[in-house]
């Protein structure tokens, strides 16, 4: 991984051709999981759905990245490839995500973060509020048009196992390791992201958020893209900690 990530540093394509491997494997796996035959005994169900909520984690954070304008040094090119990304994560929209998270870096932890809430409310109040922040009824509408329009030719278990539920669970994912947990508590006055990182363990950090656990490394550095948040917590000064 770091050979591959170090090759790819410095080469202009590396962004948008990572992107594009994502959604090659997003799409191609969730083509697999649709066609086979549907056996509610078979174990692979469980690696399916973990597969593609991993990689629905993928989107996003490739969207994310466009967002900060990493995927594609051509501004047209990182913005429809941010679009086609939250397009495919269940509709959402790339424009209010990007004025959203612009916010959530300039003001971190506060009343004016659209990504924080006070932790004292609970966990899932929290991610409540998180959601509220980002979906609309448009997305709802596209998805209900989708899912009984491919549902005349799909199982509709299965677009529920390998189509929604992968989806859903990775929002769950995203504001844990991504928002929750990186800005939760108090943080030291000196701290001007309100973030804290994971303990450095680079394979936990790719498998649980593709490398967002060491949050205060990104928003100290939000123009590296998600592929070398490795080699800038390896660089930085430690902070706090998340055990």
């Amino acid at each position: 991984m770091k050979k591959l990530t170090l090759y790819l540093a410095d080469k202009p394509f590396a962004g948008t051709a990572i992107g594009v491997v994502l959604i090659l494997t997003w799409g191609s796996l969730l083509g697999f999981a649709l066609s086979r035959p549907l056996i509610w005994t078979d174990p692979m169900i469980i690696f399916l759905i973990w597969g593609m909520t991993h990689l629905y984690t993928g989107l996003f954070i490739t969207a994310h990245d466009a967002m900060h304008g990493t995927v594609a040094k051509n501004k047209l090119l990182n913005a429809w490839m941010g679009r086609i990304c939250t397009f495919l994560f269940m509709f959402n929209n790339y424009d209010l995500l990007r004025t959203k998270h612009y916010l959530h870096h300039r003001f971190p932890g506060t009343d004016q973060d659209p990504d924080f809430h006070r932790e004292k409310a609970g966990f899932w109040f929290w991610y409540g509020s998180f959601l509220r922040q980002y979906l609309d009824w448009k997305q709802f509408l596209a998805a209900a048009i989708t899912f009984n329009v491919a549902g005349i030719w799909i199982d509709k278990p299965k677009l529920v196992l390998f189509w929604i539920i992968p989806s859903a669970l990775s929002t769950l994912q995203l504001f844990y390791f991504g928002t929750f947990v990186p800005h939760m508590g108090e943080h030291a006055p000196e701290n001007k992201h309100r973030a804290s990182s994971q303990n450095l363990n680079h394979l936990k950090a790719f498998l649980t958020c593709y490398f967002f656990g060491y949050h205060y490394e990104h928003h100290e550095l939000p123009r590296t893209p998600w592929w070398l948040l490795w080699r800038t917590k390896e660089q930085l000064s430690p902070h706090t900690t998340l055990q």
